[in-house]
């Protein structure tokens, strides 16, 4: 006893003079409080939004097969790692850089981050590479469990380098700079708080142009036509991920602020409000349509909801946000249908989720604005979604064209059928409980994994 008496006699006497400079220091301004404020909201709210890269990763591999789990786990990591890197470099410029109404030219490198500024210049990188992020992963759940691994990276790359900075700063350039790099979209009066269109659609619509490339699953559809399930291996692993991504969302939509302001407190109310109707509605839907209410589609449904409220989450009020979400919810579950039947292979749904919801939060922003209805202003919304579709399908197919004829796409049937766990990183994600014929494969001597 006696010596923790002298140990905190001690740290006292040591702390006496730090405690005595910290009474003398002048007093923190207003200002100052709120802009410190401002950074560590914004920064808690991009790792909110990064931990949806693993809500993701769960989803995508619940839905699908275990033979591929450890390739969507990879290609989840890989696509933040490779994107972060390009949107360092080249991409986070094109969006936010002064130019020209279509694109940035400063700002690559982060060569805009010296001065007083640069702190700022930081924390709103940290927030937008998340974003950036997060178009990227979408296209992962579309294109799962036949695209090879090399492919994958190359077109993450892609998305951040360029064709998601540059519709981006059509409708968002003016977030940093100000109207010095104001796209056209934004001049217009798009709507568009958080992204329903900027990241969702627009990695809605990519992951459509990449399953036309790829084609379809060996086992999706049969010589009729006919759609054939394929059942996701694990779906408590999907719901863990969706409730992984709705815990995120708090740091997506009223992130959005930038700013530690009371408003993030009804953003924070419409976001989820939107979601949970839309699990409700897809949930009805599905137990009136089947008899049963569907797990899966219940989950998307949540997921439709939050994607179409993210559009108009400042502006509607929390009645709208129940009607977009109920909407959103039935909508989703319309679209995975109608996709089946036009041959589009998507293991996750997510041209329905991102795209198809995207679209329709994009436009419901329009529709409540809580400033009065405009036909101006549905007409504006109604070209942003346009033009993300035109830029981001059209672009998509044709990148995703010249990397099928230079690398390929698609991997072999053999490789399909074994799992892309075995054929691209020579791993299994259940080695204990998993057995495939790999001879087709592997040769003598390489089952642990050398190819």
């Amino acid at each position: 006893m006696k010596k923790l008496f002298i140990v905190l006699a001690a740290c006292a006497l040591l702390a006496h003079p730090i405690l005595g400079f910290a009474q003398d220091a002048a007093p923190l301004t207003a200002d100052a409080v709120q802009t410190n404020v401002n950074f560590v909201w914004t920064l808690v709210a991009a790792f909110l939004v990064f931990i949806m890269q693993a809500g993701f990763a769960m989803v995508e591999s619940g839905f699908t097969r275990a033979k591929n789990a450890c390739n969507i786990m990879m290609k989840n990591m890989m696509d933040f790692c490779v994107g972060a890197l390009a949107y360092w470099a080249v991409g986070f410029g094109l969006m936010f850089g002064v130019g020209t109404g279509f694109f940035g030219h400063s700002d690559f490198f982060l060569s805009g981050a010296t001065g007083d500024g640069a702190a700022w210049n930081y924390a709103f990188w940290m927030f937008q590479v998340v974003f950036a992020a997060t178009t990227a992963t979408i296209i992962s759940g579309g294109v799962a469990e036949r695209t090879k691994f090399s492919a994958y990276i190359v077109y993450s790359g892609i998305v951040s380098l360029v064709l998601y900075p540059v519709f981006g700063h059509w409708a968002w350039g003016n977030l940093f700079h100000g109207d010095a790099a104001a796209g056209w979209l934004a001049k217009l009066g798009f709507i568009d708080f958080a992204g329903s269109t900027v990241v969702h659609s627009m990695g809605g619509w990519l992951t459509l142009a990449g399953i036309i490339v790829v084609g379809p699953r060996i086992g999706k559809f049969d010589k009729n036509g006919n759609v054939k399930p394929i059942p996701g291996h694990n779906i408590p692993l999907a719901s863990l991920g969706v409730f992984l991504l709705f815990f995120g969302w708090f740091g997506f939509n009223p992130g959005s602020t930038t700013a530690g302001i009371p408003q993030i407190a009804e953003i924070a109310v419409t976001t989820c409000l939107a979601g949970a109707a839309g699990a409700c509605s897809a949930m009805f839907y599905t137990w009136m349509r089947y008899k049963k209410p569907d797990v899966g589609m219940t989950l998307n449904g949540l997921l439709a909801g939050l994607v179409a409220i993210t559009a108009g989450c400042a502006n509607v009020t929390p009645l709208s946000a129940v009607i977009i979400g109920l909407i959103a919810g039935v909508l989703v579950v319309v679209a995975v249908l109608f996709f089946d039947k036009i041959r589009i292979d998507d293991p996750v749904g997510a041209v329905s989720v991102h795209g198809v919801c995207g679209a329709w939060g994009t436009l419901a922003a329009g529709l409540f604005d809580s400033a009065g209805f405009s036909l101006h202003t549905v007409g504006v919304q109604l070209i942003g979604i346009g033009a993300c579709f035109a830029w981001a399908f059209g672009s998509g197919l044709i990148v995703f064209k010249l990397i099928d004829l230079v690398i390929g796409m698609r991997v072999s049937r053999e490789e399909e059928l074994a799992g892309l766990d075995y054929s691209e990183h020579g791993a299994s994600a259940y080695p204990d409980f998993q057995t495939v014929h790999l001879g087709s494969i592997f040769t003598p001597g390489q089952e642990n994994g050398a190819k």
